[in-house]
């Protein structure tokens, strides 16, 4: 029996591929990897279901081989490292059919440091030229004995389970920790005429996890958000193609410790295309306050406060354009009366002038983003887009689109690129996770796909979102301060806007400009960027504690957080530069301070390479920590 291998260019990787024969079957795609050479993913199979024809899953041989390898290294527009390296090497299967229609499939593989990636391609042939995926069956084979951490709907928990008691359709990435305490993520990327893939165990062996494709699974019911009774071709999971075809790369990511996953996200973006737009210097990453009131004073006190606080950008929350439950309801008048979901009957509603908004705001340097519940956006997007140019907003935020099927993944990311004609940012809000779509379209700052402060969720979640969720990409956690709803310390509070990654970052998501009475410690969101040089995990464990550092220019921004355990850290400072004297200033839990109704203390002390800072946390508590050369101190 025949087989291929490569190994990654550090060699800690190989890749072996062969096609065997089980139960009288032959040809069957297989793959298996080792790392460190030890097993990582055994034997796993390939191929693809078609609806109404023999499926392209077996009876293959195998017609040509190419290899290359490749290594450069590309810089984002922004993201959260400046350089990304990007170096694998290839090897690229050519298969066919030895009966019947004697179809072709392509099999390409890559082999990074980083992990793997994979994808399916089928060439432009006569025996198929359009065809339906109705299913998708790449497996990946992990050791017995792994613990993977599940969670369902793309806002859902996490809990650790054992991988033979994975519930189907997990959400991706899912992240796996094998015996040995190797860490892998499988995960996607560059879908974008696809249906979103999601995970289940193989109902035959308890350690293969296998792909799914992914039909209508909204989550929002309970919203009536879903009342209409959509057609079938927009909620089915299976793929409509015409060849020559690709799917998406499905990925495995692979790290000695929780934090080489983080660090190593980037594999995602480098599987997409680059950059589509020629322009971009109206692509500006910040900072937004929500304003919740749809009032014109209080569009203009959101305004002063951004002014004052370093924030970029005011977001209009939803019902700015009247009922967004109600079709009728038009996005384009530039004043309305307002809609709110819980108004009493007989209150009166507020009038809200966008356009004189608009104009307050660029006055003080200020843009001002807009909500649109996915109704307007599916039926008045080519009518508003114009008039929106015409009003000086600069982004969209979308809200509730449906997710899932090929059709929708479709019709959002045409969606984005329409925006990016029009010069206008998007934030993706509700079950949307990108795949890297954001390097292509850059336009896309930021999406939610993430349980976040809307939910108020628990320390011990945040402390798992790093190594789970955040391995996708950019997340709008909602960063909330003087809600008395958190489930967290302030400091922890504080400590998640630098644990978040979100070029586009929602601040005070659940807070109003009068709730501040002059907290000091503020500042660590005035002076926190949202876009990043460097990226580097100094300790974390899934679910337990994590410390993340960040680097803009000369300075560092780090965040700390814990569980529900109080806990002590020890963080070393050698990643600053050597020779170098800093000042720190910690954000530390206080509990007892009387003098602060948050509970944060400060502290400013000067330190170097050599030195470690205590992260000394409260239970569900945090540390945030702004490191800048001394001698440029901004203080």
């Amino acid at each position: 029996m025949k087989a291929w291998s490569m190994t990654s260019p550090n060699k800690l990787l190989s890749f072996f591929f062969t096609l065997k024969e089980k139960q009288g079957v032959h040809g069957i795609p297989v793959y298996s990897v080792t790392y460190k050479n030890r097993p990582l993913l055994l034997d796993s199979r390939l191929g693809l279901q078609l609806d109404g024809d023999p499926s392209l899953l077996d009876g293959f041989t195998v017609t040509d081989v190419h290899r290359d390898s490749y290594a450069e290294e590309w810089r984002p527009l922004y993201g959260e490292r400046d350089v990304i390296p990007d170096r694998y090497s290839r090897l690229a299967i050519h298969l066919q059919e030895k009966d019947g229609n004697r179809r072709q499939l392509r099999l390409e593989f890559r082999l990074y440091d980083e992990g793997l990636a994979f994808r399916y391609h089928v060439p432009e042939q006569e025996t198929l030229s359009r065809f339906t995926i109705s299913g998708e069956h790449s497996q990946f084979h992990v050791p017995e004995g792994s613990w993977a951490y599940e969670e369902h709907g793309a806002e859902g928990e996490y809990a650790k389970v054992s991988v033979r008691d994975l519930k189907p359709n997990c959400e991706r990435p899912l992240t796996v920790v094998y015996p040995d305490g190797t860490y892998i993520a499988i995960t996607e990327a560059a879908l974008d005429n696809y249906s979103r893939t999601l995970f289940s165990v193989h109902p035959a062996s308890p350690w293969i996890i296998e792909s799914t494709l992914s039909g209508l699974l909204t989550g929002f019911e309970g919203y009536g958000l879903m009342s209409e009774n959509l057609p079938e071709e927009k909620n089915q999971a299976s793929v409509i193609a015409q060849a020559p075809f690709s799917s998406p790369w499905r990925v495995v990511l692979v790290g000695d410790r929780p934090g080489d996953l983080l660090e190593h996200n980037y594999l995602v973006l480098n599987l997409n295309e680059p950059c589509a737009l020629e322009d971009t210097s109206w692509i500006v990453p910040g900072k937004l306050i929500r304003e919740m009131t749809l009032s014109q004073e209080g569009g203009r006190a959101c305004v002063d406060f951004a002014a004052e606080r370093g924030l970029q950008y005011v977001m209009l929350d939803w019902g700015w354009y009247g009922d967004p439950f109600d079709d009728r309801s038009d996005c384009t008048r530039p004043v309305n009366e307002v809609w709110f979901y819980n108004k009493k009957e007989g209150e009166r509603t507020h009038t809200l002038d966008v356009q004189e908004l608009v104009q307050y705001g660029a006055a003080k340097g200020i843009a001002i983003l807009l909500y649109l519940d996915r109704r307007a956006v599916e039926h008045q997007i080519d009518r508003f887009l114009p008039v929106f140019k015409e009003w000086g907003i600069k982004g969209l935020k979308f809200g509730f689109v449906n997710t899932g099927p090929q059709y929708w993944t479709q019709w959002l990311h045409e969606c984005i690129r329409k925006c990016a004609e029009y010069q206008l940012l998007v934030n993706v809000h509700d079950a949307y996770r990108t795949t890297g779509f954001t390097r292509t379209y850059p336009n896309m700052l930021t999406v939610e796909g993430i349980r976040g402060n809307e939910h108020m969720p628990t320390a011990r979640h945040n402390a798992t979102l790093p190594f789970t969720r955040f391995l996708a990409g950019c997340g709008d956690y909602t960063i909330c301060y003087y809600s008395d709803r958190i489930q967290t310390t302030h400091a922890h509070q504080l400590a998640m806007s630098v644990i978040a990654y979100s070029p586009l970052h929602s601040i005070y998501w659940y807070d109003q400009p009068a709730d501040a009475q002059g907290e000091p410690e503020t500042e660590f969101f005035d002076r926190l960027p949202t876009v990043w040089d460097e990226t580097r995990v100094l300790t974390g464990q899934i679910g337990e504690y994590a410390a993340i550092a960040r680097r803009k220019g000369e300075e560092w921004f780090i965040g700390t957080i814990t569980n529900e355990l109080a806990r002590d850290l020890d963080l070393p400072l050698d990643f600053l530069k050597q020779g170098k004297a800093y000042l720190a200033t910690t954000y530390n839990d206080d509990l007892l301070n009387k003098a602060s109704r948050t509970g944060v203390s400060m502290r400013i002390t000067e330190v170097n390479a050599s030195s470690r800072l205590q992260a000394y946390m409260a239970p569900s508590g945090g540390q945030a920590i702004w490191i800048r050369p001394k001698a440029r101190d901004l203080a």
